[in-house]
Parts: C-alpha cells; structure tokens; sequence
C-alpha cells in the first residue's frame, strides 16, 4: 500500500517501525545504508521544495535510517538532518492554520497532513534525543564538559545552543488548533507525551540547571505549560514530576520554577495542588528508608512556597502526617512551607479571623517543634524564627513565648542549636518593639510608678463611673451556652445527686427565691441557680413567677424560660420605673444637659484608664523582655570558650549586640571575650578585634574632640577592677589598633592633656590615660617616647602626698618602650641603656625611699614596678638598687636603735623591707641571665666577628679537618654559650647570696620570720616573707635546696590561704628552674589539691596543670585528686580540672595509662569519693576514651579488678565504669571471657542494672550478626542475677578452678615482693608529711574519712617500677631527700623547731 494511504501509529521503540501491524498501519520499508544516506538526503530535500511537509510520507525511510545509524554517520550529516527537519516542521506549522481553516478539506488530506505531521514530529524528536545522548556522555568523559566546549567550537556546531530554537518551534506548533486533525478533534495521548517527555529527558540532564542553560529551561517550560493548558497533561506531569524528584536532586529549582510559572502565568494552580496531593500521600515510613526521594520532595516544597504560598497554602493539610514521620528533611520542608506562608500571606493587623486562625496554628506547630528529637529539625525552627522576627511578622502575644523558647535552646546538647538560638535572640534584641535600652534596672522604675498610677485611676474611675444599665439580652445571650451546658450535665444525674443543699427556708416568699436565683446568674452560679430553681417550682407551684410553666415543653426549656424571665424580670421592671417622665418637666430638662456632660466627661476618664493599662502592658512586656535577656547572657557567657569557632563567633556578635542596648550585664561578656584576642583561631581573633572597633572605635559625637572624649570614657570603664590579664589582652588590642592606623590623633593629643592636667579630670582619670598611652605605646612607641621627660616630670613629681597608683603607671609605660628601644642582638652597638644619674631613676630612688616609712598599699606594687623598670633601662643597676637597700635599711635601723619608738617598730616597715629585697633579688637573677647574659653573648659574637675578618686570609689556608668539623656541628658557638650560662650560674650559686653581698644580709632576717609564725603573725608580713623567701630561692640550688623544707612546711601549714597560693606559685616556678630538687616533694604539691580554701585550690590547680602538660612534673596516680577538682563546688576550679584533661587527653595515651590508678584510689571506701562524685569524675574521664583497642583492654582490666576489690562499693564502682565504656562487639567478647570475674556479684541489683545499659546500648548499635551474641550474654546475665554463678554456667574442673585462683595469688606475690623490696621511710617520725588522701578540713560531700588500710592495685596493670612507685602507701611518699627542718603534725599548732640533720637515703 503506498505510505499516503497509510497511517501513522507513533511507536513506543523504533523497532515497532519494522514489524507488519495492523491493517494500513505504516512500516518501515528499507533501512538505507550509511553511504546511501547523503544521497538519499538530498533526494528528501528536492521533494520537500515541490511537495512541502508532505514529502515526509514517501521519505520517512531516510529520516528512520537516519535515527538508526546516528552513532556511524558523519556529524556533518547529522547537522543537515537536523537542520532540515527543524525547516521541515517550521514549514509544517505556517501551513497548518490554513489547512484547518479549509472547509473543503478532504479526509484524505486530513490524514496525509496528520501523518506528516506525525513523522516530523516523530523523528524530529529522536533526532534531538540521540544529540542529548551523545552530548551527556561527552560531557562526562570530559570531566565537566571542558573538551567538549573546546571541540564543539572547533566544529562550529553547539548542541546546547541548538536546543532553544527546536523547544520553540514546537511550542508554537502545540500552540495551533492540530486538534482538528485528529477524529473527534481530540489529539492523541501518545503525540503529547512524545513531545512532553523529550522536554522531561532534557531536564534530566545535570548540566540543564547551570545558568548557561537558562534560555533551554525557559523553553522546555513554556512548551509544558501549553501541553498542560490545551492537551489535558495535568495527570502525566504530576507523576513525572514526582518521579523526577525522586531520582534527580539538580531538578529541584528548576521544576519549581516551571512550576510556579505554570500556576501565575499560564493559571494553572491545581497543579499545585495535585503536585503537593501526591507528596503529602507518600508514605512517610518508606520516606525514611529512601532519603534521596525524601531530600528531593522537602527541597521542591520549600523552595515551591517561597514562590507560590498562596496557592500551596489550600494544599497544607496533606502534608501534616509528615510532621509526624521519621524523616527529618519532611519536617524541616512542611515547617518552612508554613512559615513562608506566614511571612508572605498571613502576615499584618487586618486579618481575617479565618486566616488569623490558620496564622495562629502554623506558629503553634513551629513552636511545638522546638523541641523535636532531632537537633536539624530544632535548628531549623529557630532559623525560620529568626526570619520571622527579622521581617516582623510575630505577634506581639506570642513574642515573651518564643524568647523563652530560644532562651531554653541554649542550652541544647547540639551546637547548631544553640547558635541558631544564639542568632534568634540577637534577631529580637535588632526588632524589639520596646526599647533602644534594655536595662532591667532602668524599666523597673518606671514600670513601678506607672503601675501605681493606674491603680488611682481604677479607684476613682469605680468612684465616679455611673450606674450603667446594662443590656439584659447581651448578658443573657452571653451566660447562655454555659448555663445550658450545666442544666443538660444536671438533667442527666439522678434526681438524688442534682441537689446540693439548696433547701427552700419556710419563711422564704417566691419573691424572695426569685431575687437569689437572680443573685446566683449574676454571680455565674449556675449548678446553684438551677438546683433552686427546681427546688421553688416544686415549692411555689401556684405563686409567680414559678406557675407560668407550659407543660408541653420540655424540663430543659421550662427551666431556661423562667430563668430567662428571672434574670430579665425585675430589673426590666427597675428600668421601666427609672425611665418614667416626672411630673417636673423643668427639672427633667435641665438634667439631660448635666447627664450628658457627665458622660462627656466618664467618656474621657474611660479613654485615659485604657491608654494607661496600655502603658503599664508595654512596661511590663519590656521589663519581662530585659529580665529574659539578662538571663541568656549568662548563658551565653559560658558559651564563650566553646570549641566550635563559629558558636563563639555568634557569641561574641551576641554580646556587641547586647552592649548596645544598654543592658549592664553585657559589660561582663564584652570584658569575657577579651582572652580570646589570644586564640589561634583566626576567625575568632578577627571577630573579637571587630567587637571592639564596633564598640569602641565607633563612639557618638557632633566633633573629632567630643567623639574622643567617648571613646576614652568608654575603654576607661574596661580598666575599672580589672586584672592583670584583662589589662594585657586590652593592650594587645589597643596595639593592634595603633599598629593599623585606627585610633585618631585626637584620642592620643586628649589622653596627654589629661595627663598633664590641660583638661580638668579626676586622679583615677588622669591614671587611666596613663595606662592607655601606656598601652598604645606598645604598638607605637613614640607616643610615649618622645614625651618621656614630660611623662617623667608629670607623673613622678614631688607632691606632699605621693600617688604611687599614678607612679605606678608611669613606670608601666616607659618600660612598654623599653624593649623597643633596645637593638636585636648581634648588633655592632651596645643595648640602649639610660646613666644613672638620670632625672627618672633619682625620681623613682627618691620616691621608694620617701614612700618606704609610710603605710601606703599601693608603695609595694608601685616599688616593685619601679625596681623592675630600674633593671631594665638602667646602666649599672644593682648600684641604684644596692642604694634604694642600704636607704629602706637603714631608716628601719634608726627606728629600731630610737629608744622612743624601739618598742613600737611597724609591722609594715618589716614587710616593706623584706618585699624589696626579695624585688631585687629576682631582679638581679633575671638581669644576670637575660642582659648580661645577652650582653656577653653579643660581645663575643662582635669579637669572633673582628677576629675572623683580619685572620680571613690566613684562616682559609690553614683550616683542620677537626676545626671545620665543630664549625659544621656549630660547636664552637654551642661551647662558648655553654661556658657563658656556667659563669652566670657560678655568680649565682656563689656570689649572690655569700656574706660579702648586700642581699645576703637579709636572709637571716627573712628566715627568721618564717620560721616563727607565732612571733611575726601579721598576714601581711607572712604574705611579704613568704613571697620574698621563693624569690631567694630561685637564685642559688644550694640556698633552695636548704630552704625546701621551710617552703613546704609553710605551704602546708600556714593559716593564710594568700600564703599557700603565693607559695604554691613560687614552688612551681621552682619546680621549672630546680627540678630535680622539688621532685621529691611532688605529693605535697598534689596534696594542695585538696586545700579546704578554694583560692588555694584553684592556684595549685593552675601550677599543677602547666608542670604536667609541660613535662616537668610525672604524672602518677597522685593525679586522681585532679580528677577531684572535676567536682570542686566551685564552678571556676571545676572548670580549670576539665580544661587540664582536655589538654592531657591530647599528648596520646596518657589518660588511658592513667585511668587504672584513678580508679583505684577513687573507688577506695575509705580514701576515695562519694559514690555519686565518683560517677560524675568517671563521666569525664572516660569520654576519652574512644579507641576500640583501649576499650577492650580497659574491659580486661576492669574485669579482673572484681577478684581484688574489696566491698561491693567497689564492685558497683567497676560496673558503672564498664557502663560507661563504648564497647564494641570485641570488647563483648573480651567481657565475656572475664565472665567468671564479676559472674558473682551480678546479684546486687545496681551491678546486675549496670551490665544490663552496657547490653542495652550495644544492641542499639550491633550489627545483626551481632545481636544474637548480646542476646546470648543478656541470658546468660539474667541467669546468673537470679540462680548466681552456678546457675550460669557448667561445672569447672578442679584445674579451672585453679586456673581462676592464679592471678590473685600472683598479685599477692608481686605486692610482697614490692614491700620488700622498697626502702622504708618510716624512721623519719620526726617529720610528718601529710598524705595527699587525707587532709584536716575536708569539703563536704566529696571524701571520706581517711583510713590506713593500702590503696587498691589493677592485678592486669604492669609492675614496672615507675608503676610501683604509684602504688605506694602513704609512708612510701615522703621524700628522699630530707632537710634538718622539721614539721609539726596536722593537728598540732606548736612553733617551728630545729631538729639535727636527718642521714640522706
């Protein structure tokens, strides 16, 4: 049959299109060669230029042979194929209007033209998806599409430019009436999903939502759109769009931008709705297996109500059971979807109830998922708060609900939590409705008097308001539907159960009963009205109001109808009365004008009560809001310090935030951050310097002067009661402000005028500019080095009362330049010193010395300030100091030699005295190992310079191989520096401290008052001496090692916490420089961990950690009264234990080897700690531990350790560590093995519940294979808790029996042997070092009393030598080495003896 007379049926494959069908059904006739396919082209092309669209019907072989060999014919044919198709259908769709516009169209011609256009489309189609193949394998062979750019230039053919011109084309044709050619003018299905699902395979491809493809999506949109408006494609796009979403996440943005097009444009909203349908009926069980599909749905509706709200907002309801699912990207995406639709369409004052409502329930939702069980769906609740309260769109009602809310988050276990809580209360502090200022303290105020006034107008506003009448029906309509809501609970109880004692008096009238009833509805007693009413109708059946009863009502109606009539009755009757015209016509006319002024007037006073009630509700909300932000900044606050570098960035914007809005709290966060000015974290660096420049460098003023004067007042207000830490990171900050040219010439040119009184300004005014130049002088030294002699006149001038704070500062400052003005070693010129006779030494001599006989507290900082200066910039500076001694000395021998005052010498003269020079000591020892040192190295350095350039020639000639050899190995520098720091450790050993030195000669009065407490016991001359006598110790090895037994017998002994805190600094700063002398008295250092006195705590907490994270003391098992701190009342010490295991955790497995003496001694009954704080130490410290192989072998050796423990404390002890532990299958297994160890005590029910959540959370991780393994050790469990070890498992052979029975006696032989072999220290009765486990004043709740029975051992541990000596008993801790000191036991209070040398073991 010849192909005009056949027709066109549109294949599902290609293949089709070979096969004989039906009856005139076309069929492929030939497929052509490749090499007949040009020619045969070119024939297709002739044709088409006499027969038009309609040659396709006798050349369709061409274009099929086409399609059949693509991937084997030249691209050049391919192109012309393509070319000519694409003229072919844009031929076929100008002709077609006329066509269907021809009445006397033929059927035939009908159908020739339908078939035509058939197999353009047809293969126009194929052609364009065999281009889309071939180009998204290119494009993945070439790695992103690079090659394929290059080559399809190279070519002059780009497919996805081609693309554009084809989507259009066809859309124009769908936009023709084809319908008519097809029967019944209704267009075949197959035709629309040929054209639609190349558009949906284009959009498959991952590179069509890249912006260069913008163009192609837009067409393959609009082409969609028209098949959805005129060819009934609704149903198939649905599901292809859903489908889409779930295997192709790049489609997302695009379909929702289709989409939404469809919906505005082409009005094409139910598809919205179906799209929305079809997700919302999605399983949400099957929903959280298929997470890909799941991320796909939740990203199209988040981003779908962002662009349509008010159309997806009818749809909501279907998709509510998601909220309820186990996949958290649904909840996230419904959430969202309800907030945008909130932002964008129920937002304002003038909703309709309907829509307030719906408002009302979205927020409702959000706020209920604040607390969801996944830590994204919180997180996202709050970002999607944030942007509500940012485009202020939360009700004012709901605003004191959502703080408290954000507040409660910040405490969130998840750190994405408490940041987005973090932003949202930084967002409502940005959009608050109250104030500009948020102090509590400022609000209260007025808040109070406002109040009070309110309450006045209500007193004389229900003074003078007039007897309203009020409208019967309104109050009758409104007690309706509760007064029959009681009347039909009442009509359902048995008679007997209605009455509650209304019984009718029988002097009662029904008139009387009429007027109680009344009472009992104005007052909404309802139950009561009623009861009496049924009562009187029985009682006065003849009397009204209680006989007009109509009987054929029924009880309900009766009863509410003579209520009814009850309530409205009489008063109606009063109103009548008052309403009557009185027979004085005058009078009533001239009392309508004074009613209506009253009114006028009540009016008014009613208007100012509700303006004043609106008044006091505004004060109340911002004060309720202050007092919630007062209390997230203390929350906040703790926050600081976190590891994750953005939750402390957010912090720190949080506490600029707040700063701004004047609450005084936040005074405390912005000085809290000022440390981290000093992290290694760049961002969090960066993010405290923009703190303080948006603080600080940015003050209001109308000029440069006023704006500088801000800025001053500001950072002076940082300086008041700071630390010393404080100040440095201020400084540091300060620096780096000056350094980048931040800070104005006139903040500088003002702080100088303070100083130099220009401008009038208070003492404490004048100091802190001092320190701010000082400070600034840092990063630009000539800003006080160029004004020196003026700072020196200025701040050290002769007044009659010396202000040592000012002086203090002053000194401050210059030696902030010091270190500039000094050259880098190796310079040919020596280090800048000033002569001795200089105007600032003689000042600050004059000062110390004046200031010496006068008891000033501030002369002791100031003078150690100024001997510090003094050694840094003087020439010669023992000189000065040598005379600022032999000054100070000798005005304390002229009181003690005046027979008038020798009785009443100062205690402060004494302490003054001994204070400078333990300040000169320390000083000289530091500039005789730092500037002298330098000074000979820099001199030696210069020389070896001026020999080698004249020896230069020589040298070259007559070099040794051995000579060239140290030079290589720089041996010889090395040897001179080794000789130079042996002459400055002989000068101290040897020369400092001999009788022929003037610091010598206040040793023996210093001893003299340490040694006698009792004697010289004023706490300030202690706090001096004892201070004094650790800095003569770090001089000389041999004075310190004479002196150790003093220092620590005060350590221990004294009764000022100031003293031990002072001492246990100074020993650790001996324990740095002597280290193999302090080693001996480690235990004493560990047992200040157990001071009764929290400042000695926290000090001994800060020495300990940097001698142990820096290797300078060994960590033994004394380190469990660290893990001690970790429960310290105090949060500060506690935090400081936390902070030292963190850091220890970090240098490898120190905290694993640690763990088993910590356990030992914590778990000790009578040494350790409550049970309680031994579970919250255990916490801590077994977070660490996070390897499976230290797992398991911390399993083993727990396991073991039930054979050695001795009580069930212990065993409830080793339980819940093992609970704790993160056990694996393996380290089951490894339980399991030792099952014979704790087998027996798996009666107690606290051991037996321990092992049960060790079991419980390993099959919440095992694998399947797994779990059968824990089920097995859970029988086995519960086994041995009911029947005991016998009952779970078989009889043992007497040799397994004694298998089990080794290891403790090993143990026992290993212990006998360590006793035997240690030496005793017992001899040494004279000298009773405390035991760091027992201790005279214990905190509460923390120990128990001490025992003497030994400390408890790990039979698995290593008996290495270094781990006997952690298992020694308390007589094993004494030191060594001893001293001819002795120390008076923990209970007596007597005086400090001297005893004969003790022989050195």
């Amino acid at each position: 049959m010849p192909p005009q007379l056949c027709d066109f049926h549109l294949p599902l494959s290609p293949e089709e299109l070979l096969k004989s069908g039906g009856v005139n059904q076309y069929v492929v006739q030939e497929v052509l060669s490749v090499k007949q396919l040009p020619s045969q082209l070119r024939v297709f092309q002739v044709a088409f230029r006499t027969q038009g669209p309609l040659a396709v019907l006798e050349h369709f072989d061409t274009l099929y042979s086409i399609l059949h060999h693509f991937r084997s014919i030249d691209p050049d044919l391919k192109e012309d194929a393509l070319e000519f198709l694409l003229k072919v259908v844009s031929r076929h769709s100008q002709d077609l209007p006329a066509v269907l516009d021809d009445t006397s169209l033929s059927v035939s011609d009908r159908s020739a033209h339908l078939n035509a256009l058939k197999m353009n489309c047809y293969a126009l189609i194929r052609l364009m998806e065999s281009f889309e193949s071939t180009a998204s394998k290119t494009s993945l062979m070439d790695h992103g599409g690079k090659g394929k750019k290059n080559r399809t230039k190279a070519q002059g053919f780009d497919w996805e430019e081609a693309r554009q011109p084809v989507l259009q084309m066809l859309t124009q044709l769908l936009q023709l009436d084809i319908c008519r050619l097809w029967n019944h003018s209704v267009v075949e299905e197959d035709f629309v999903s040929l054209l639609t699902g190349c558009c949906y395979r284009l959009l498959e491809n991952p590179s069509i939502s890249h912006q260069k493809n913008r163009p192609t999506r837009e067409a393959i949109t609009h082409l969609l759109g028209v098949s959805l408006t005129r060819y009934n494609h609704m149903l198939s796009a649905t599901l292809k769009i859903i489908q889409m979403l779930q295997h192709f996440e790049h489609v997302v943005s695009v379909l929702v931008a289709a989409v939404s097009l469809w919906s505005t444009e082409y009005g094409m909203k139910s598809i919205v709705g179906e799209i929305v349908r079809e997700i919302g009926q999605k399983c949400p069980q099957e929903l959280s297996r298929d997470t890909s599909g799941a991320k796909g749905y939740a990203s199209f509706l988040t981003e779908l109500a962002e662009q349509v709200p008010t159309v997806m907002m009818s749809s909501m309801s279907v998709l509510l059971d998601h909220l309820d699912g186990e996949n958290y990207m649904m909840r996230n995406a419904v959430l969202a979807a309800m907030t945008e639709m909130v932002l964008q369409v129920l937002n304002g004052d003038q909703l309709e109830e309907a829509a307030r409502s719906t408002r009302d329930q979205f927020l409702d939702t959000l706020q209920a998922h604040c607390h969801d069980v996944n830590s994204f769906v919180r997180s996202r609740v709050l970002q999607l708060f944030t942007r509500i309260v940012q485009q202020k769109a939360l009700p004012l009602t709901r605003f004191q609900a959502v703080v408290t809310l954000a507040v409660g988050r910040l405490a969130d276990k998840s750190v994405l939590v408490s940041k987005n809580a973090i932003q949202l209360l930084a967002a409502f502090l940005a959009n608050n409705p109250y104030s500009c200022k948020l102090s509590d303290a400022d609000l209260s105020t007025p808040l109070q008097k406002e109040a009070q006034k309110l309450q006045e107008m209500r007193a004389k506003w229900r003074a003078t308001a007039p007897c309203v009448v009020p409208d019967l029906e309104e109050e009758w309509e409104a007690m309706l539907p509760e007064l029959q809501s009681t009347l039909q609970q009442l009509l359902k109880l048995p008679e007997r159960d209605r009455k509650e004692g209304e019984n009718l008096g029988d002097a009662q009238t029904a008139e009387e009963v009429a007027k109680c009833i009344q009472k009992l509805l104005v007052k909404a007693s309802y139950k009561h009205a009623v009861n009496l009413t049924q009562e009187a109708i029985h009682h006065f059946q003849e009397e009204a109001p209680f006989n007009h009863m109509n009987q054929e009502d029924s009880e309900e109606t009766r009863i509410l109808n003579l209520l009814r009539e009850i309530f409205k009755g009489p008063t109606s009757s009063t109103q009548d009365k008052n309403l009557q015209v009185s027979p004085d016509k005058t009078a009533s006319v001239e009392a309508v004008p004074k009613d209506k002024h009253g009114m006028v007037e009540n009016n008014s006073d009613k208007e100012e009560l509700v303006k004043q009630e609106m008044l006091v509700q505004y004060l109340q909300d911002a004060y309720n809001f202050s007092l919630q932000v007062t209390e997230a900044i203390g929350i906040i606050s703790k926050m600081m310090y976190e590891n994750t570098t953005s939750v402390v960035q957010e912090v720190i914007e949080f506490f600029v935030m707040v700063y701004q809005f004047g609450v005084p709290q936040a005074l405390l966060g912005v000085r809290r951050m000022l440390p981290l000015v000093w992290s290694k974290e760049p961002g969090v660096r960066e993010a405290v310097l923009n703190a303080y420049r948006q603080l600080y460098l940015h003050p209001k003023g109308d000029s440069a002067r006023d704006k500088a004067q801000t800025l001053i007042e500001n950072l002076s207000l940082l300086l008041v009661d700071a630390s010393v830490g404080t100040i440095q990171c201020l400084e540091e900050i300060l620096c780096e402000f000056v350094q980048k040219g931040e800070l104005k010439p006139a903040v500088t040119q003002l702080l100088w005028e303070h100083v130099t009184e220009k401008v009038p300004c208070s003492p404490l005014e004048r100091c802190s500019s001092v320190m701010l130049l000082g400070m600034m002088a840092k990063g630009k030294p000539e800003i006080v080095g160029s004004n020196l002699d003026t700072l020196v006149s200025v701040g050290l001038e002769e007044k009659v009362e010396q202000d040592y704070r000012l002086a203090q500062q002053v000194c401050q400052a210059i030696a902030n330049i010091s270190d500039s003005l000094k050259p880098g070693l190796g310079k040919s010129h020596p280090p800048f010193r000033l002569p001795q006779d200089h105007q600032l030494f003689e000042r600050l001599q004059e000062m110390v010395i004046k200031g010496f006989v006068h008891p000033d507290p501030l002369w002791i900082p100031f003078k150690e300030v100024a001997v510090t200066l003094i050694y840094q910039l003087a020439e010669g500076p023992e000189v000065i100091c040598a005379q600022l001694l032999q000054g100070c000395g000798k005005q304390t021998l002229e009181r003690v030699e005046d027979p008038e005052a020798a009785a009443t010498l100062p205690t402060f003269l004494l302490m003054n005295l001994l204070s400078l020079a333990g300040d000169v000591a320390l000083q000289q020892l530091v500039h005789l190992e730092q500037s002298v040192s330098s000074e000979l190295r820099r001199r030696r350095v210069l020389r070896e310079e001026q020999e080698e350039a004249k020896t230069k020639g020589q040298k070259e000639k007559n070099t040794s191989n051995e000579s060239t050899m140290e030079e290589e190995l720089g041996l010889v520098g090395a040897s001179a520096d080794d000789t130079e720091a042996e002459l400055i450790r002989s000068i101290c050993e040897m020369e400092l401290l001999d009788g022929k030195q003037l610091l010598s000669a206040f040793v023996p009065l210093l001893l003299k008052v340490c040694n006698n407490p009792g004697l010289y016991s004023d706490p300030a001359l202690s706090t001096a001496a004892s201070l004094a006598l650790g800095k003569f110790c770090m001089i000389s090895a041999t004075f310190c090692d004479s002196q150790l037994r003093l220092l620590f017998t005060m350590l221990e002994k004294s009764s000022l916490p100031v003293v031990r805190s002072n001492l246990m600094v100074a020993i650790g700063d001996l324990a740095i420089r002597f280290p193999n002398l302090v080693e001996p008295w480690t235990p004493n250092l560990y047992a200040r961990l157990r001071d009764p006195a929290s400042q000695v705590r926290k000090t001994a907490g800060l020495v300990m950690t940097h001698l142990i994270l820096k290797d300078l003391v060994r960590v033994k098992g004394q380190v469990s009264e660290m893990a001690v701190l970790l429960i310290d009342p105090e949060p500060e010490v506690a935090a400081l234990a936390k902070n030292f295991f963190n850091e220890l955790a970090g240098k490898g497995n120190v905290v694993y080897n640690l763990l088993p003496d910590i356990i030992s001694r914590l778990s000790d009954p009578e040494s350790g700690v409550e049970e309680e704080c031994f579970h919250t130490i255990m916490r801590q410290l077994l977070s660490y531990i996070t390897k499976d192989k230290q797992t398991e072998s911390m399993v083993e050796k727990l396991c073991q350790r039930f054979r050695t423990a001795r009580t069930e404390r212990q065993h409830r002890d080793l339980a819940y560590c093992l609970s704790l532990l993160p056990l694996t299958e393996r380290g089951l297994r490894k339980m399991q093995d030792n099952f014979e160890c704790f087998g027996d005590k798996l009666s107690d029910e606290t051991i037996f519940s321990a092992f049960l959540a060790t079991v419980g959370k390993l099959r919440r991780w095992a694998k399947p294979e797994g779990k059968a393994l824990v089920d097995e050790f859970e029988q086995k469990l519960r086994a041995c808790h009911t029947g005991g070890l016998d009952g779970a498992q078989e009889p043992e052979t007497d040799q397994g029996a004694d298998q089990l029975s080794q290891p403790t006696t090993r143990k026992h032989t290993s212990d006998t042997w360590l006793r035997q072999s240690l030496p005793s220290t017992t001899s040494d009765s004279d000298f009773v070092t405390p035991h760091p486990r027992g201790t005279t004043k214990q905190r509460p709740n923390t120990r128990k009393p001490v025992s003497k029975k030994t400390a408890i051992v790990f039979s698995s541990d290593e008996s290495s030598e270094e781990e006997c000596s952690a298992e020694m008993t308390e007589d094993d801790e004494t030191p060594k080495k001893t001293t001819p000191i002795r120390r008076a036991s923990t209970h007596s209070q007597k005086a400090l003896r001297c005893l004969p040398p003790i022989p050195v073991m």
